[in-house]
């Protein structure tokens, strides 16, 4: 191997462990979503009106930040215009509305599980459009971590299904499938912090037309809630949805998915689940029992498998980002 070459390697590795670093942050930004959700909801505000007041806080809480990494880089704008209103569209709004409409019809653990079935549509595309078939170490881990999924979420008894939330709840998968393949775009793509601050102000758009037309039901209140067995202002829950789950969560895992690539980080994502079962024990009192505890070590499992079946760095394949230069990686 020449100097350049182990420069190289090096490079590749520790890009590729910030990428798991990051994806790892995001999915536990992510995860706290349900506990601050919760606070809002038992207090009478409706799952429309929380996702977009989440959406549109976050997309304000970027907007200085991403204008001060757009100097100089306007031109970058244009060309990505239809990028930022599919990734708004498609890996933003129309996952979020999918998900509560499954959830109105499903129980929350089969609607969940529905959805991060986007890791198997996540496989399937980079393998169909990119060419990249799976090795038989990925696919033990695909069907390694959906068990462990669907331990996690403990729904094999007891679980009312309904078909029309079925389909919602497969709509819910397709764009999370979306946020990770549109993600992974990386060529003249804005830096993800910006990216981020434009797919939810997008987003917040659409769904808070959705809510003037009634397809998402709207209501708040400015009543104090229940968050963590302590009653708070509602400024609480919606600063942390909005500031953590939100903004840091997406800015975080769009730098992930472009480290990573989508098929990898999708598993990763998987995380935000036991994340969630973490956030939901600690703040409500949620204690998982053993399935759970053990499909959250069998989930751990899977995503290694998927690692260790990821092509090597110096093999061809078109999901696997290039090594940033210095400037990018100042850029991001």
């Amino acid at each position: 191997m020449t100097p350049d070459e182990e420069v190289a390697a090096v490079l590749d590795r520790r890009t590729g462990l910030v990428g798991l670093l990051l994806a790892v942050a995001s999915a536990a930004a992510f995860g706290t979503a349900g506990v601050f959700a919760t606070g809002l909801l038992d207090a009478g505000w409706s799952a429309g009106s929380a996702v977009v007041v989440r959406m549109g806080v976050a997309a304000l809480a970027l907007t200085v930040p991403a204008l001060l990494q757009l100097r100089g880089r306007w031109q970058l704008l244009r060309p990505n215009a239809g990028a930022v209103l599919a990734f708004g569209a498609l890996a933003v709004a129309l996952p979020q509305l999918a998900y509560f409409n499954a959830v109105s019809r499903l129980s929350v653990g089969v609607a969940l599980l529905l959805e991060y079935s986007a890791v198997l549509l996540v496989v399937l595309w980079t393998w169909a459009r990119l060419g990249q078939r799976p090795s038989a170490v990925t696919g033990a881990g695909v069907v390694v971590a959906l068990v462990g999924l669907v331990l996690v979420l403990d729904v094999v008894s007891g679980a009312r299904i309904d078909p029309v939330g079925v389909v919602w709840g497969l709509v819910a998968a397709l764009g999370l499938a979306a946020y990770f393949v549109l993600s992974a775009r990386t060529e003249d793509a804005l830096p993800p912090l910006v990216n981020a601050w434009l797919g939810l102000a997008v987003g917040a758009v659409l769904l808070g037309a959705a809510a003037l037309v009634g397809a998402v039901p709207w209501r708040t209140t400015s009543s104090d809630v229940v968050f963590a067995g302590r009653s708070t202002s509602w400024l609480v829950p919606v600063l942390g949805l909005s500031l953590l789950a939100a903004a840091f969560a997406y800015a975080t895992g769009i730098a992930a998915v472009r480290r990573l690539g989508s098929r990898l980080s999708s598993f990763v994502g998987l995380s935000e689940v036991l994340f969630a079962v973490a956030a939901a024990w600690l703040a409500l009192g949620q204690q998982p029992g053993p399935v759970q505890l053990v499909g959250g070590v069998v989930v751990l499992g899977g995503i290694v498998l998927v690692r260790l079946g990821e092509r090597p760095a110096d093999e061809p394949a078109a999901d696997v980002d290039p090594v940033p230069t210095p400037d990018d990686a100042t850029a991001r």
